[in-house]
């Protein structure tokens, strides 16, 4: 078979060629081509990602200060330092705490809640002698108050906390009392804590009997004062509680032991009483049917307080008949029996004169006794008061009957 025409043999051969390279695919230069690209990207994409995690922590610092400047990239330092004629020199510690206590940190916590108080046994200063021998003083589990047996109690006035002798740590000041008949004696008691924590006594800083005879409350400051809320009377009994007078006096822990530094040192008289003074005379007369005795009563008021009532006891001797039992106050009277007569006072100055006439028995029996009458000053508000001078408030009538 003869040779084709050389044109159609080129044309032949170029199609062959065209048609192996696309059915066979690039050659060995162009898959290195190919590969040298792709890791050209990923060395591009890992340098990219490198430095976004380098300006990541600038870019977030400049947003929390609100600073716009645009990030400077970090610049890489030489791990190496340049040598020098000389080292740097040392920094020197800080000391730790425990290294170097401080006069606070020396101190023992002597901040005591009552619930620990309760549940310690102390020591307490001497009660006044007054009390009896089971108020003791010696390892002492304190009571409460609902515990009426005559032992030590922690008042249910509130257990208060401050720095009391100034050496930087709080102690604590309490009211433990201790029963004796209707009274109680009471103490104003520092407690701290000794170094093995146990609850130790710092001092007293007053009691009932040291020109006072009631604690009503205590109050501590900042700077390491005790006031302390006191009276000259501790109501019981029968005893009005507006007849006692308060004060604040104020104490500090001065030398190992409290003393008042502040605040009035005792009692003076009661500026609400006055001086009742009171006599009397009396005539008794036979009348139809039995006797008839007329007291008259002479109330002077030598105080400096006006006295707007004033009560009469021990009257009730016979059957009241006229003078001025129609001048007692009614809801007195028979709130009383009938056994007192309240009337209108006396100012301070003055005198006044009552008069109460009676029927009596008409023989003295052989049973005859001796009668007292007494004055007493009550106020607007029917509220009654002591007397400065109690001795020459009653006079004395003979048995007569």
């Amino acid at each position: 078979m003869s040779d084709p025409d050389p044109r159609l043999r080129e044309r032949l051969t170029a199609y062959r060629t065209d048609v192996t390279a696309r059915a066979v695919g690039p050659g060995p230069d162009q898959a290195r081509r190919t590969l040298r690209r792709r890791r050209r990207t990923r060395v591009v994409a890992v340098a990219a990602a490198a430095v976004v995690l380098v300006l990541a922590p600038v870019v977030a610092n400049a947003a929390l200060k609100g600073d716009r400047t645009p990030p400077v990239p970090a610049e890489s330092v030489d791990p190496t330092p340049p040598p020098t004629s000389a080292p740097p020199p040392t920094p020197s510690a800080t000391p730790s705490p425990d290294s170097t206590p401080s006069a606070e940190s020396d101190a023992p916590d002597g901040r005591i809640s009552r619930t620990q108080l309760l549940a310690a046994r102390v020591d307490l200063p001497t009660w006044p002698q007054t009390a009896p021998s089971t108020c003791i003083t010696t390892n002492v589990r304190l009571a409460t108050t609902s515990n009426k047996s005559f032992v030590p109690l922690l008042s249910d006035l509130s257990v208060d906390h401050a720095d009391l002798d100034g050496d930087g740590a709080q102690e604590t000041v309490a009211v433990v009392a201790c029963r004796y008949g209707e009274a109680l004696a009471k103490q104003v008691v520092a407690f701290d804590r000794d170094d093995d924590g146990r609850i130790v006594t710092l001092g007293r800083v007053v009691r009932t009997t040291d020109g006072v005879e009631d604690i009503l409350g205590v109050t501590l400051s900042a700077a390491g004062s005790v006031d302390v809320r006191v009276a000259d009377l501790q109501p019981c009994c029968d005893t009005p509680a507006y007849w006692k007078q308060e004060q604040t006096r104020t104490y500090r822990f001065k030398g190992g032991r409290f003393v008042q530094t502040g605040g009035p040192t005792k009692f003076g008289k009661d500026p609400r009483l006055t001086d009742l003074r009171l006599s009397m005379t009396h005539t008794l007369v036979n009348v139809t049917g039995g006797r008839e005795l007329t007291i008259v009563l002479t109330v002077t008021n030598a105080g400096s307080v006006d006295a707007a009532q004033v009560q009469f006891r021990g009257l009730d001797v016979g059957a009241p008949t006229t003078g001025d039992w129609s001048r007692c106050d009614p809801a007195a009277a028979a709130a009383d029996d009938h056994r007192t007569c309240l009337v209108p006072g006396v100012p301070a100055g003055e005198s006044r004169r009552y008069t109460f006439v009676q029927r009596v028995p008409s023989h003295s029996g052989p049973d005859a006794t001796t009668r007292f009458f007494f004055v007493t000053h009550y106020d607007a508000q029917d509220r009654q008061w002591r007397d400065r001078n109690e001795k020459d408030n009653k006079v004395q009538l003979p048995g007569v009957f």
